[in-house]
């Protein structure tokens, strides 16, 4: 995957979100509906075939959806599993960084369960580190708790991009991104909008003038996913 920034804004840009390494992100989504975390997770994931082990609480399951993963263009093995307790997704999430073979691996979990803590997230980076598989916690209906994660996300979709063959149709998704914490780097704001395409992702300075949003926004008239 390629991470560019935007010459246009490049003025105005702060520091390039330089991922901390392979280690634990956590994400937090919009709400229950909005599916941009998920999105922003899947343009992050690394290069090639390996299979990704995806893990899912009840309530995420219910509330949130199974990723429709044909539509958002995945084509790698994806090991879906779904659990009932939040403890059951941790265990079965750091027993997977237990394999060096996978790719990635997600997990979502609803709420605030006092059992997602610091312990429980310092595993979970550990394990990632020392296996050198990406880790990506999403957090559905959930505030920003106690945790070790390295990265810290909170991600909304935007309005698509412009369709460049087609004004009726949506093009490239766009995410509002707001890295709060981070070991590896400062802290910031960023609209991203990603080319499935080409795998790129490019970073330009978040909107500072709501009307100028609104309006760009109107232009696109879809909601990315």
């Amino acid at each position: 995957m390629k991470l560019i920034k935007s010459g246009k804004r490049l003025a105005e840009e702060r520091a390039c979100p330089t991922p901390f390494g392979v280690t634990l992100s956590e994400v937090f989504s919009a709400s229950a509906m909005d599916a941009g975390a998920v999105g922003y997770v899947l343009s992050r994931l690394p290069r090639g075939d390996a299979p990704i082990l995806w893990v899912q609480d009840r309530l995420s399951r219910k509330e949130a959806g199974r990723p429709y993963l044909t539509g958002i263009g995945v084509e790698r093995p994806i090991i879906m599993v779904g659990l009932t307790r939040e403890t059951d997704v941790l265990w079965a999430m750091e027993d997977g960084l237990r394999c060096r073979g996978l790719g990635a691996v997600i997990g979502e979990i609803w709420g605030n369960p006092a059992k997602v803590d610091f312990t429980a997230t310092k595993r979970l980076a550990m394990r990632s580190e020392a296996a050198k598989v990406p880790c990506w916690l999403v957090r559905h209906a959930a505030s920003p708790d106690l945790s070790a994660a390295r990265d810290r996300w909170r991600i909304a979709s935007l309005p698509s991009a412009r369709h460049p063959h087609d004004a009726r149709s949506p093009g490239a998704p766009r995410w509002s991104l707001d890295l709060f914490r981070s070991r590896g780097t400062k802290p910031g704001q960023w609209v991203a909008s990603y080319d499935r395409t080409t795998d790129r992702l490019d970073l330009s300075a978040a909107f500072r003038d709501g009307e100028m949003a609104e309006t760009y926004g109107a232009q696109g008239r879809r909601t990315t996913g």
